[in-house]
């Protein structure tokens, strides 16, 4: 049924409009009456109606007035249909500026306005249709962009997309809720969306068919968090008539962070699914409470030490013997595959900060095993991490080798950028990744002076344009180009220059006269 509010400043007009139109008949049901205008804008907004019949002559604010506040306040706005008790024809214009679906006289036409609320159910039909399957679509994109980031692909263009469809901006705040059946028997299809608060965010399938949420968690309350994910809970296990645990990631920024907030719920699921029937599970939780979580930290950590070493040769038999633990435990593949996402994000960490492009790496491994979340035995898993584990080895060596000339290129660019700040070799090797000793070596051998050398030769550069374009103290000179000290200035500018400052100005000054 459809939802018609009535408006009209007379009461037994809207008692009759309420009693004596069959409103079921037409497909309606009276949801809401306001006496005045300020009235319906008060609770409009409570009742969403899909149709608005109001009189054009109310107190304070006049029906047409009412139509453009309501056009204002709520999205979408109803339908509307105009009473009068004037055969007014400027009336009439203007409901039809304000487009209005219909335009009654009083007293109405029982045969007149059930015609004209057929006519205006097919129009609220038709948008709720059109609404609806643009709210399909909408929500397909999403879910095939989720999947995207949460099987490792990234890309600029890929988190535009997102951050547009997604209404995200780089500090939009994020948390991940999935939802599993604890049951064993569960097939790959555990549930849907069902009992998933889509205000919240953006509801997703995960590979497997696990359903989860991606929630706009800026301003919400842990309480609002939990509320939301007992809903998922008790919605899903009546659904599939089995306990179901619903694992709550920690909270990052931007849409690069989805892969990350899934991985969590991962984890929280590969330890606590076998000795749990069901509940709410956090990640912090885990953390704070110091619990072994059987990750990558503890696995691949001397796979990791050996792909950072570049030590390739060492590499397969540290695979193995993480694999070999793994299957010991036995932890179920879910788990497993959650540690091997954890590796990948630490990888493509590990790349992106020697200036590399992780997904040179991951779209190649997807072109040649698939996705991650379709690996379903240990054998093809193990394959797929020995082989991550060697073309990322391969890839580091390669950025080293090339970095180490182009970062102490990158570092004279900075400088000769930066001089007019405050700067020290120790803070820039930090920035750069570098021991201090090596990067001032690296420095003499590329320029042919020392850090500090260089340093002053550029501000004293700078200091002396200064000298002969404008009429700046010598001391507000000294600040501008770097130097903390005035005297400390002087003194390098005359072992520079060969003259004072001063002296310097003053000579330039006569040669421009």
């Amino acid at each position: 049924m459809l939802k018609v509010m009535i408006v009209d400043d007379e009461p037994w007009v809207l008692e009759g409009l309420r009693t004596m139109v069959d409103w079921e008949k037409s497909g309606y049901e009276v949801c809401a009456e306001a006496l005045s205008a300020v009235e319906a804008l008060r609770i409009i907004q409570e009742h969403k109606p899909d149709l608005l019949l109001t009189d054009i002559n109310l107190p304070v604010m006049s029906g047409l007035e009412l139509i453009a506040a309501v056009k204002e306040v709520m999205d979408p706005p109803p339908r509307f249909v105009i009473l009068s008790g004037y055969d007014d024809f400027n009336y009439a214009r203007t409901a039809l500026r304000q487009k209005v679906d219909g335009y009654l006289l009083k007293p109405v036409d029982d045969e007149e306005i059930e015609a004209l609320l057929l006519k205006v159910k097919a129009i609220i039909q038709n948008e709720i249709a059109s609404r609806d399957e643009g709210r399909k679509k909408h929500n397909l994109l999403v879910n095939n962009l989720i999947n995207r980031f949460i099987q490792g692909e990234w890309s600029e263009e890929l988190e535009r997309a997102a951050d547009k469809l997604m209404e995200l901006q780089p500090g939009t705040e994020l948390q991940c809720i999935l939802a599993a059946a604890v049951s064993s028997t569960m097939g790959q299809n555990e549930g849907d969306g069902e009992g998933f608060p889509g205000e919240l965010g953006y509801v997703f399938q995960d590979p497997t068919g696990r359903p989860g949420l991606i929630v706009r968690c800026a301003g919400m309350s842990s309480e609002a968090i939990e509320a939301a994910a007992v809903q998922v809970q008790k919605t899903q296990s009546e659904k599939l008539g089995v306990p179901v645990a619903v694992m709550i990631s920690g909270r990052r920024t931007g849409a690069r962070s989805i892969r990350e907030l899934y991985t969590q719920t991962l984890e929280v699921w590969g330890v606590k699914y076998r000795r749990e029937k069901g509940g709410i599970f956090y990640y912090n939780d885990l953390r704070n409470m110091g619990q072994a979580l059987e990750f990558a930290e503890g696995h691949f950590t001397r796979v990791l030490e050996k792909v950072k070493a570049g030590e390739s040769e060492q590499i397969q038999n540290c695979v193995r013997e993480a694999f070999a633990a793994i299957t010991a435990m036995p932890l179920k593949i879910d788990a497993a595959r959650a540690e091997v996402a954890h590796l990948e994000m630490t990888l493509c960490r590990s790349i992106a900060e020697m200036q590399g492009d992780p997904d040179r790496i991951m779209n190649a491994m997807r072109m040649e095993y698939g996705p991650l979340g379709g690996m379903e035995d240990y054998y093809r898993l193990s394959l797929y991490v020995d082989r991550l584990c060697l073309q990322a080895a391969a890839y580091l060596a390669e950025l080293r080798a090339g970095n180490e000339g182009n970062t102490i290129y990158n570092v004279i660019q900075y400088v000769d950028l930066e001089f007019r700040n405050k700067l020290q070799l120790q803070d820039i090797a930090r920035q750069f990744h570098m021991n201090s000793a090596y990067l001032g070596q690296l420095f003499r051998k590329e320029t042919g002076r020392s850090f500090s050398d260089y340093l002053n030769e550029k501000r004293i550069e700078a200091a002396k344009g200064l000298l002969k374009r404008t009429q700046l103290k010598i001391s507000d000179i000294a600040l501008q180009v770097g130097f903390s000290n005035t005297d400390y200035f002087i003194d390098k500018f005359k072992a520079r220059v060969g003259s004072s400052p001063s002296v310097y100005k003053n000579a330039n000054k006569n040669k421009q006269l």
